[in-house]
């Protein structure tokens, strides 16, 4: 008498992996888009257009602007997972395993300092005085109470939201930092897909122009 083989998963199976989480800067997407707008607009008509000389100066006002445009607006991201920060800034890509970050950095501007003492500014996740101030005043009304009825506290602590951001990775680092998944080295990227491009531009506005 045979009994039925009951299937069990692989011993070896790999774990998911963990997903990103991502972070961007609502305020610099939506600049980028009206920035690449405007300048799309311009360039394009100056292209179709324009006489002599012009539509070779839009094409290099073109391939200059708009990889610095998306540089420092569009591309900006922070990726966080429970192995490692990934941080994309506008000209390099910088990897770090928790492992080898030593501290999350908050004043006048968010950056990441590694175990050798570089830092890395997190472009993705600007400080905003503004709101932080504003975070305090609703903080100290909360805790004024209203009416005289006693202090009256928010269900969350009140924070800026980029301070927020900031929290949820120190959380993270502190929560992963001696996982064995999370050891490694500090790897950095220059993005040629920006520099290239922006580059081709500068060169060829500075021949046009000095052409006359």
């Amino acid at each position: 008498m045979t009994t039925p083989d009951h299937q069990s998963p692989a011993p070896d199976a790999p774990e998911p992996e963990s997903k990103d989480r991502i972070y961007r800067s609502a305020g610099g997407i939506a600049g980028g888009v009206l920035l690449l707008a405007i300048f799309g607009w311009l360039g394009i008509d100056a292209l179709i257009a324009g006489e002599g000389r012009t539509p070779w100066i839009a094409l290099a006002a073109l391939l200059l602007s708009v990889p610095l445009i998306v540089a420092f607006t569009l591309r900006p991201a922070v990726f966080a997972d429970d192995d490692r920060l990934r941080v994309r800034n506008p000209f390099r890509v910088i990897v770090l395993p928790w492992g080898t970050v030593a501290s999350l950095r908050s004043g006048y501007s968010n950056e990441v300092t590694d175990t050798a003492g570089t830092k890395f500014q997190l472009w993705a996740v600007p400080v905003s005085l503004r709101a932080r101030k504003r975070a305090a005043r609703r903080q100290a009304r909360a805790e004024s109470g209203r009416g005289g009825a006693g202090p009256v506290l928010p269900d969350a602590p009140v924070r800026a939201q980029t301070d927020q951001v900031m929290d949820e990775l120190r959380e993270l680092f502190e929560a992963r930092a001696q996982a064995p998944g999370s050891r490694g080295e500090v790897s950095v990227r220059w993005a040629y897909e920006v520099l290239a491009p922006a580059a081709a531009g500068a060169v060829l506005l500075a021949i046009l122009l000095a052409v006359g």
